[in-house]
């Protein structure tokens, strides 16, 4: 098993940028694909990034092409999500999630979560 802590989350203005972090413990951290998702109140939860465990290959959800970066530093068990020229939106709570296979962009593909992160963006 392994077990997520996220970190970094807050209030931002628009147009400013943020960084979340993900440090796992537990099983080794490489084992895992890695993935963020994030959830507004009252809507499911949606994809952000993920990356594969070996190669490190990177995906992003449709909504946040452009504005994030993921990246994993398996020599330290922590993910980043960097994300910058955030807009003003409804607060959401940011997740990441481990993968020990299935489809990245579903959260059914994860079977470990953190406890998630509020980040909310200001006008």
């Amino acid at each position: 098993q392994v077990q997520l802590v996220e970190s970094g989350g807050g209030l931002v203005q628009a147009g400013g940028s943020l960084r979340l972090s993900c440090a796992a413990s537990g099983r080794t951290f490489s084992s895992y694909a890695m993935g963020w998702f994030r959830q507004a109140p009252g809507k499911e939860r949606e994809f952000v990034a993920a990356s594969t465990r070996i190669s490190g290959t990177t995906y992003y959800g449709d909504s946040v092409q452009g504005q994030v970066t993921i990246r994993r530093d398996n020599t330290k068990n922590t993910m980043f999500l960097q994300m910058h020229s955030l807009k003003p939106e409804n607060p959401a709570v940011y997740y990441c999630a481990a993968s020990s296979g299935g489809n990245l962009s579903r959260p059914r593909g994860y079977g470990y979560w953190g406890q998630g992160t509020q980040v909310t963006v200001s006008s």
